[in-house]
């Protein structure tokens, strides 16, 4: 059975959802992958991270949320391209800025990957969180 790179995209979503971290994550990504984060409310200038960066942000990211979730709201594939946006929702376990521990973070993302041998080696957000 072959798997499509959007097959990929949403088993990752799926696995972000479960708290994959580590090699459970890393299978996703191709080596030499870069992750770029545009400028949004948590992270004001945006980030570039390697590999071994994202990982460790994986892990550092089980501690801010108890839980997250990700609703495709529209998917579109070509080539070595997926463009994904999505209704994304974080329960924080601490508190954050003017939200208690417990409460629901929010975001409408766009999520662009590109694959290489089945993994993704490039992954771009924008993410829009609403007010907190």
């Amino acid at each position: 059975m072959s798997t499509t790179n959007l097959d990929t995209a949403l088993r990752y979503l799926q696995a972000l959802e479960a708290g994959a971290t580590g090699d459970a994550l890393a299978v996703f990504f191709h080596p030499e992958t870069e992750q770029r984060e545009y400028p949004n409310a948590l992270s004001r200038n945006g980030q570039t991270r390697g590999l071994r960066k994202l990982l460790e942000d994986a892990e550092r990211g089980k501690q801010l949320l108890s839980s997250q979730r990700y609703a495709v709201r529209s998917s579109l594939a070509q080539g070595d391209t997926v463009a994904l946006e999505l209704d994304w929702s974080g329960t924080l376990a601490v508190p954050l800025r003017t939200l208690a521990a417990g409460a629901t973070l929010r975001a409408a993302c766009g999520m662009f990957l590109t694959f290489k041998d089945g993994r993704i080696i490039s992954q771009r957000n924008y993410d829009c969180f609403e007010p907190f």
